[in-house]
């Protein structure tokens, strides 16, 4: 192992032990992930939720889940189970831009005025 290269290891576990400075370019970065995190996260949940009870009521159409279960006909609720979940995930993009707007409508003026301030050097 040359000099460089263990110049170059010894500061890599010398940065892991030292405070680092928070910049403004790392604010900018965290105000924008404040902003899309709530969004992200219930689209996640809730398309996964409605999948779920799609898939569901896929399977009670599909295989005899209903019959073992106890359900007569379990045509017509599979059916209705299957359409509400495809409900949901068909609701889960405008819904998620509707989050995504009111999030970026709230925190507009601050992510502006620090592009403005980190633009400006």
């Amino acid at each position: 192992m040359n000099q460089n290269e263990q110049e170059f290891i010894i500061q890599k576990i010398r940065t892991q032990y030292t405070e680092k400075q928070v910049t403004e370019l790392d604010a900018l970065r965290e105000l924008d992930a404040r902003v899309k995190r709530p969004a992200n996260v219930f689209a996640y949940i809730f398309g996964t939720i409605g999948a779920i009870i799609m898939g569901s009521g896929m399977s009670l159409v599909m295989t005899d889940i209903g019959n073992t279960v106890g359900i007569a006909d379990p045509l017509v609720p599979g059916i209705v189970i299957g359409v509400a979940g495809m409900v949901m995930m068909i609701l889960n993009y405008p819904m998620y831009k509707g989050i995504l707007a009111s999030r970026k409508k709230k925190y507009a003026g601050k992510i502006i005025a620090l592009t403005d301030q980190l633009l400006s050097r």
